[in-house]
C-alpha cells in the first residue's frame, strides 16, 4: 500500500465520511446541495466510497436519513460505493433497517454498505426516549439480528425489551452476496472494535480518539477488534479497517490552514464546544486549525504533508486500509472542491501503486538517453537521405 512498506500489498481507499457539518444561519437546502455536488465530485475522481450521517438534532448536521440521501446521490453517481455512516441502530426496528437496506442494495445494484453505530449525540436519544447508557447493549443485540434477517432464510422470532420480531424474514434478499458489507464505527470506546470483531465486520475508526476517560490507542482498537474475532470464529481483516480525519488541501501549507481557519475554529468552538459541551483545544478560534494540526488532528497543508501524514498513521496504527476524510463545510467551494482534486491527484497514486510503472519506465528511458537521441537522430538523417537521394 504504502511506499514504506506498511502493509504493501494493498491498495489503498479513499473516501469521505459526510456527518455533514453545516453552519447554522445558512441555506440548508443549498448546503444539502452541497453535499450532492461534492459525492458527484468525488465520483468523477474515483474515490471509493462515502459514508453518510444520521443526525436528528444540535443544528449543524442535518441529514436524518442517510437512506433517503443515498437514493438520491445513487441516481447522480455511477461508481462510488455509498455507505450509511452511520445508521444508529437504536432508533430503528431492526427489521426495518436490513429492508430499507436490502432495498437500497438492489436499486444500487450492490453500491451500498451498512454502516452502524449506537448514536453520537445523546440529545438525539433524549428526544427519544433512549437512555444513552444502553446504546452500544442496543446496538450489539440490533446489529445480530439484521445479520441473522441477512444470511438466514427461515422465519427468526426475537423478543426484546424494545422490539419484537415474530416469525420475520425478508422477502428480498441481499444483492451483494453473500450480504451487504457491514462496517461498524468507532469514536470512542472499544464497543465498536469488539462489535465489528463479533461479527466479522469492516471497522471505521477516528484516528485520534477523543473525550474518552481512558484513551484507547489506535493500535489497541485493532487489537480489539482481532481478539474478539477470535473469541467469536470470525475473522477481520486490517484492509477492511478505515480511519477517519478532517483534511483540506491547497498549493501550499500557509494557504491551506488560511483557507479553513475561520471555518475550522467556527466548527470546534462554535459546534464541538458551545452547542455539544465537548472539550476543545484552550486556544482562541483563529488558532485552532493550528492547534489541530500541531496535534495530528487534521491534515492541513499541500498533498506532500498528506502524504507524509497518512505515513505517520500507519505507523502508529500498524496499518490500515483506508482513508476517510471527515466532511467540514469550512472554506468556500471552490477551495474545498480544489482540496479533493489535489488528494485524488497527488495523494491516491502514492498508496495505489499507480505510479510504479511510469516511474519505471521513465527512469530507463533517461537511463538511455543517449542511446535513444543516437537512434533518433541516425533515423532522420537515413529519411533524409532516402528522399533527397530520388530527387533528380
Amino acid at each position: 500500500m504504502a511506499e514504506n512498506g506498511i502493509m504493501a500489498h494493498h491498495r489503498m481507499k479513499f473516501g469521505v465520511f459526510m456527518a455533514p457539518f453545516h453552519r447554522i444561519g445558512e441555506n440548508p437546502t443549498l448546503a444539502l446541495d452541497r453535499d450532492l455536488e461534492l459525492l458527484q465530485w468525488l465520483d468523477a475522481l474515483g474515490y471509493d466510497e462515502a459514508y453518510i450521517g444520521e443526525h436528528h438534532s444540535a443544528g449543524w448536521e442535518t441529514i436524518a436519513s442517510p437512506e433517503i440521501f443515498i437514493a438520491t446521490a445513487a441516481e447522480r453517481t455511477r461508481h462510488i460505493k455509498l455507505g450509511t455512516g452511520v445508521i444508529s441502530l437504536p432508533y430503528h426496528h431492526p427489521y426495518m433497517v436490513a429492508n430499507r437496506m436490502v432495498l437500497l442494495d438492489h436499486l444500487t445494484k450492490g453500491r451500498v454498505i451498512l454502516g452502524v453505530g449506537p448514536g453520537a449525540l445523546t440529545s438525539d436519544a433524549a428526544m427519544l426516549g433512549i437512555d444513552p447508557a444502553r446504546q452500544r447493549e442496543m446496538m450489539d443485540e440490533s446489529l445480530g439480528v439484521i445479520m441473522r434477517l441477512f444470511t438466514e432464510t427461515e422465519p427468526i422470532t426475537h423478543k426484546s425489551d424494545w422490539f419484537t420480531l415474530n416469525e420475520a424474514m425478508l422477502q428480498l434478499r441481499p444483492y451483494q452476496q453473500p450480504y451487504i458489507p457491514v462496517a461498524v464505527a468507532s469514536a470512542q470506546s472499544p464497543a465498536g472494535p469488539r462489535l465489528a470483531g463479533r461479527h466479522g465486520a469492516a471497522l471505521i475508526s477516528l484516528s485520534v480518539p477523543r473525550d474518552t476517560v481512558r484513551r484507547t490507542s489506535l493500535s489497541e482498537l485493532w487489537s480489539i477488534a482481532e481478539e474478539t474475532a477470535e473469541e467469536y470464529g470470525k475473522t477481520v481483516r486490517r484492509e477492511d479497517w478505515q480511519l477517519v480525519i478532517p483534511c483540506h488541501l491547497a498549493e501550499t501549507r500557509e494557504q491551506a490552514i488560511e483557507d479553513v481557519r475561520l471555518g475550522g475554529g467556527r466548527l470546534i468552538k462554535e459546534y464541538f464546544g458551545e452547542i455539544l459541551g465537548n472539550d476543545v483545544p484552550d486556544v482562541p478560534p483563529n488558532e485552532v486549525v493550528d492547534f489541530m494540526v500541531e496535534n495530528h488532528q487534521w491534515i492541513v497543508g499541500t498533498p506532500d504533508d498528506a502524504i507524509a501524514a497518512i505515513d505517520r498513521l500507519q505507523e502508529i496504527s500498524g496499518g490500515f486500509g483506508g482513508l476517510m476524510i471527515l466532511v467540514a463545510d469550512w472554506a468556500t467551494r471552490e477551495k474545498i472542491l480544489h482540496s479533493y482534486e489535489l488528494l485524488a491527484r497527488y495523494v491516491f497514486p502514492h498508496f495505489q501503486g499507480t505510479l510504479a510503472g511510469i516511474k519505471t519506465t521513465a527512469r530507463w528511458a533517461s537511463e538511455r538517453k543517449e542511446v535513444m537521441q543516437g537512434g533518433r537522430l541516425a533515423g532522420l538523417k537515413r529519411a533524409d537521405e532516402l528522399y533527397y537521394d530520388r530527387k533528380p
